[in-house]
C-alpha cells in the first residue's frame, strides 16, 4: 500500500489516490464479520495551492472493496480534473453514474471537493451550509461483540463517553448486555446488524432490552424483512432505526411504515450532498435521523460531523476505534462532537505515515 508521502500521481497532477491500512484498537466483531484492520482509500486533490481530502471506506456488505473503489476513482479522475470545483452540485453529476456500485468512492470525491471548496472560500463546511457548530450532538461510542470479560474491559475503557452503542446479533446477546450493565448504568443503544432472523426472536430480545435501559434498536432483522419489521414496530416501545435497509434517498419512503428513523452514512449515501438531502426527506416523513459511520479516519468522520447539527443521534466514532489515525479533525469532549473554525473540513494530516 502506498503511503501519503509517496503515493503515485499516475500522470495527472492534483488528484492522488492512496490505500491505507487502519489498525483497530480491538478486534471489531459484528453479527456478520470480524476484522482487525480496514483498508481505506484516500483521495487528495489540489488546485490553486489548495488541498482537499476525501476518504472511502469500502464495505463488503455492499459489494465494495479497496481495489474496486480505486478503479472507479481512476475512472472518475479525468472528468473531475476538468471540472469547475466550486460548482460542486454540477460536479457530483459527473461521477454519480460511475460510482453507483461503489458509493464509498462517490463519498470520497464529494468530501474532497467540499473540503477544497470550503478552503477556497475560507469558511468551514458547516458555515457554507448555514449550520451552527454549537448544535452538534453527543456521539455514541461503539462496543463490538466479544466475550463478557472483554466487553467489560472495553466498557471501562470507554468511561469518558456518556452514551454507548452495543453490537449484538449472535448467540451471546444476553451475556453481552449483562456484562455491560455490570460496569455501567449509562444510556445504551443497540445494533443487531440484521442478526435476528425472525420477528418472534426479535420481539423477545427487544422487550428484554427495553427493561435493560436501551434507548433504541438498529436494524434488528435483515433489510428485506420490511413487513416483519413493521409488525415488530407495533409491539415495542423503543425506536427502531434502519441501517442496512437504507443507502440513499430513494430507499427512504418505503421504510416509513416499518422504522421510526434511519441511520445515514456517507459511504452508503455516496457523499455529503446526498446525505443532506436524505436528512430533509426523512424529516418530511416524520422520521428520526441518526448519522453513522464505517470504521474510518478523521477525514470521513469530520466530514460527517459537519452535518451533525441537523440530526437527532450521532454515531461518529470510527476514528476513535483505530490506533493509527493519520489525520486530526473533529474532537470529542464529554461525548459531544467539537468542530473547529478552520476552513473546509478542518482536517490536518498527521506527521506520522500510516
Amino acid at each position: 500500500m502506498a503511503s501519503f508521502d509517496n503515493a503515485e500521481q499516475d500522470g495527472l497532477a492534483g488528484f492522488t489516490l492512496s490505500t491505507e491500512r487502519l489498525m483497530l484498537k480491538h478486534t471489531w466483531t459484528i453479527a456478520r464479520c470480524s476484522d482487525d484492520f480496514k483498508d481505506n482509500v484516500f483521495v487528495r486533490i489540489e488546485r490553486d495551492g489548495i488541498v482537499g481530502w476525501g476518504e472511502a471506506a469500502p464495505s463488503a456488505r455492499y459489494g465494495e472493496s479497496p481495489a474496486k473503489t480505486s478503479a472507479v476513482l481512476e475512472q472518475a479522475r479525468a472528468g473531475f480534473e476538468a471540472g469547475d470545483w466550486l460548482a460542486y452540485v454540477e460536479m457530483r453529476r459527473r461521477w454519480e453514474s460511475l460510482t453507483e456500485g461503489q458509493t464509498c468512492a462517490g463519498a470520497a470525491l464529494d468530501m474532497a471537493l467540499l473540503d477544497w471548496a470550503g478552503c477556497k472560500l475560507g469558511v468551514p463546511l458547516y458555515r457554507l451550509w448555514g449550520l451552527d457548530a454549537d448544535q452538534t450532538p453527543i456521539t455514541t461510542y461503539s462496543i463490538g461483540i466479544d466475550s463478557p470479560e472483554v466487553v467489560r474491559r472495553k466498557v471501562q475503557e470507554a468511561a469518558q463517553y456518556p452514551v454507548l452503542k452495543i453490537k449484538v446479533g449472535l448467540d451471546n446477546d444476553a451475556e453481552i448486555i449483562a456484562a455491560v450493565r455490570e460496569v455501567t448504568d449509562c444510556p445504551l443503544r443497540v445494533d443487531a446488524n440484521e442478526g435476528w432472523r425472525d420477528k418472534e426472536t426479535a420481539l423477545e430480545k427487544i422487550r428484554w432490552l427495553q427493561d435493560m435501559g436501551v434507548e433504541l434498536i438498529e436494524q434488528p432483522m435483515p433489510a428485506e424483512m420490511l413487513a416483519e419489521t413493521a409488525w415488530l414496530r407495533q409491539r415495542v416501545d423503543i425506536p427502531i432505526i434502519a441501517d442496512e435497509a437504507v443507502k440513499r434517498a430513494a430507499d427512504i419512503p418505503k421504510l416509513a411504515d416499518a422504522y421510526d428513523g434511519i441511520n445515514i452514512k456517507l459511504m452508503k449515501a455516496g457523499g455529503l450532498q446526498e446525505a443532506r438531502g436524505m436528512i430533509h426527506l426523512a424529516r418530511a416523513l416524520g422520521m428520526k435521523i441518526m448519522l453513522g459511520c464505517m470504521v474510518a479516519s478523521s477525514v470521513a468522520i469530520t466530514a460527517a460531523a459537519h452535518l451533525s447539527p441537523l440530526v437527532d443521534y450521532a454515531d461518529l466514532d470510527g476514528n476513535l476505534l483505530i490506533a493509527n489515525d493519520p489525520f486530526t479533525g473533529v474532537t470529542v469532549k464529554k461525548g459531544r462532537l467539537i468542530l473547529t473554525d478552520q476552513p473546509g473540513l478542518g482536517v490536518v494530516q498527521g506527521s506520522d505515515d500510516v
